[in-house]
């Protein structure tokens, strides 16, 4: 072996994690999104009909999200359940960053991220219900303020209102929050503010927000798709 000259530094190669560490990682990142599923997949609209007689999987859209809980329950459940749901996706990825703190220090992000998607598949795909839960939305929020820098959820809250507002489609407004995601988080993460890895998870939330609602977009294709505050027997202008 070389002997090092006087004032000449030796670099380091670097080395390869070992095994057991990656698998202690994999378990971590597999127990923190499964602990945040488990809190995403707390089923508030369907206790919430329970609790007024009534089973929103077979009352107004059949989803038991918030929107379907006001439209079916009122306002009082209606946003209770908004709450709750906002509440669920906070939660989830706080739970997750937690089991990551007590792993690893420096893998906030990852261990959130896992987190965020857990609490939003959670909501969507409920073990309890048989795997049918709501779009998300609600708890999407949730994610984003807990998870993201507050310009992403700001953007997405003014998204949101700005669309229904003007529209009284809750669909529309929801799809329009579900493109700020990510837009707004590309343009923080060129700006440096934002890990790459909370944009790649925004694009992930907002694919998943338009496959869950499928059935609104083919509605609103139609000329189908119900206003917000519109009861069935009124004509679909």
């Amino acid at each position: 072996m070389r002997r090092l000259a006087a004032g000449e530094l030796k670099i380091l190669e670097p080395q390869p994690l070992p095994i057991h560490y990656l698998t202690m990682f994999f378990a971590a990142i597999s127990g923190a999104f499964l602990a945040a599923y488990l809190v995403g997949s707390f089923p508030a609209g369907y206790l919430a009909g329970l609790a007024c007689g009534v089973d929103l999987r077979t009352a107004g859209s059949g989803n038991v999200g918030a929107t379907n809980a006001l439209r079916v329950l009122g306002k009082k459940w209606g946003y209770a359940v908004f709450a709750t749901d906002l509440i669920k996706g906070f939660l989830g990825v706080k739970v997750a960053q937690w089991l990551g703190g007590a792993f690893v220090s420096d893998a906030a992000s990852v261990f959130g991220v896992a987190g965020a998607v857990g609490a939003v598949v959670g909501h969507n795909f409920p073990v309890w219900l048989g795997f049918r839960g709501g779009k998300g939305i609600s708890t999407s929020g949730g994610v984003m303020l807990a998870l993201f820098p507050l310009p992403v959820f700001a953007a997405g809250f003014v998204a949101w209102m700005g669309l229904f507002f003007s529209t009284r489609y809750v669909s529309i407004a929801s799809l329009g929050a579900a493109i700020a995601l990510p837009l707004a988080s590309a343009v923080l993460w060129l700006n440096g503010k934002c890990p790459l890895i909370l944009v790649i998870a925004a694009v992930a939330m907002c694919c998943l927000a338009f496959y869950r609602h499928r059935p609104n977009i083919r509605n609103l294709l139609n000329g189908t798709e119900r206003r917000f505050g519109q009861k069935k027997t009124e004509s679909i202008e």
